[in-house]
C-alpha cells in the first residue's frame, strides 16, 4: 500500500506527462501487465470522475492497468452505489487516495442549470435523479449575479459541484470517515480543462498522506 501523498504525486505527474505527450502507457497495458495482474489488483487512486467520453481517467493521468480504481458516473455525482464503490475500494485495496474529477464545460452542469432556470417536465426521471444531485451544489449560484456570465457561472458551478461530491465522500460514510481520521486516507476535488489537458486539483488539505 502507497500513502496517498506519493499516489497524489503519480497523478499529479501521469498528467505532466500526458499534457506533454510524454506517455508511457502503453508499456503498463501490455501482455506482461495483464498475466501479472491476473490474479489480483492493487490500484494505488480511487477517482471518481464524470462519464464524459472526452475524461478518461487513466489517460489523462497517465496510467495503465491495475493503476487506477474508476468509477464513473454523470457529473461525477455521488449517490449510495458510488459511495458503496469508495468504500469498496479504500477498504478491500487498502488504497488511501481518492479524487473526485469534473471537468470543464461539463455537459450535466450545463443541463442541471438549464432546468433551474427553465424548469421543465418531460425529461426523463432517470435523468432528473443526476440533475436532483447536483441541484443542491449549483442553486444558489443562479441567485448571484453571475447569472450573467454564463462561462464564469458554468466554471462556478463545475467547482461547487465537486467540492460537494468530495465533502459527501469525506462525511457521509462511516468507512471513509474512519479511514480518514485513522488510516491516511485522503479525499480531494480536481477539475480537468478540456481545453489544456491540466488537471487542477483543489481544497487540498495541507499535509496530505
Amino acid at each position: 500500500m502507497i500513502s496517498a501523498q506519493e499516489a497524489f504525486e503519480r497523478l499529479r505527474a501521469g498528467n505532466r506527462r500526458f499534457v506533454s505527450e510524454a506517455s508511457g502507457r502503453e508499456a503498463l497495458a501490455s501482455k506482461s501487465r495483464r498475466s501479472e495482474l491476473a490474479s489480483g489488483q492493487e490500484p494505488f487512486a480511487i477517482i471518481l470522475g464524470c462519464s464524459d467520453s472526452r475524461v478518461p481517467a487513466e489517460i489523462v493521468f497517465d496510467q495503465g492497468l491495475g493503476d487506477l480504481f474508476v468509477i464513473r458516473v454523470a457529473g461525477n455525482i455521488v449517490a449510495p452505489s458510488q459511495v458503496g464503490s469508495v468504500e469498496f475500494a479504500a477498504d478491500r485495496f487498502g488504497t488511501r487516495l481518492v479524487v473526485v474529477l469534473g471537468h470543464s464545460s461539463c455537459g450535466a452542469i450545463v443541463a442541471t442549470l438549464e432546468e433551474l432556470g427553465n424548469p421543465t417536465v418531460d425529461k426523463p426521471r432517470n435523468i432528473h435523479s443526476i440533475i436532483d444531485r447536483i441541484r443542491p451544489s449549483v442553486e444558489s449560484l443562479l441567485e448571484s449575479g453571475t447569472a450573467h456570465a454564463p462561462d464564469t457561472l458554468i466554471h462556478l458551478a463545475v467547482r461547487a459541484n465537486i467540492r460537494a461530491s468530495v465533502d459527501h465522500l469525506r462525511h457521509g460514510s462511516e468507512i471513509l470517515e474512519h479511514l480518514i481520521q485513522n488510516d491516511g486516507l485522503l479525499v480531494v476535488g480536481a477539475e480537468y480543462s478540456l481545453e489544456t489537458g491540466l488537471v487542477d486539483f483543489f481544497d487540498v488539505p495541507k499535509r496530505p498522506g
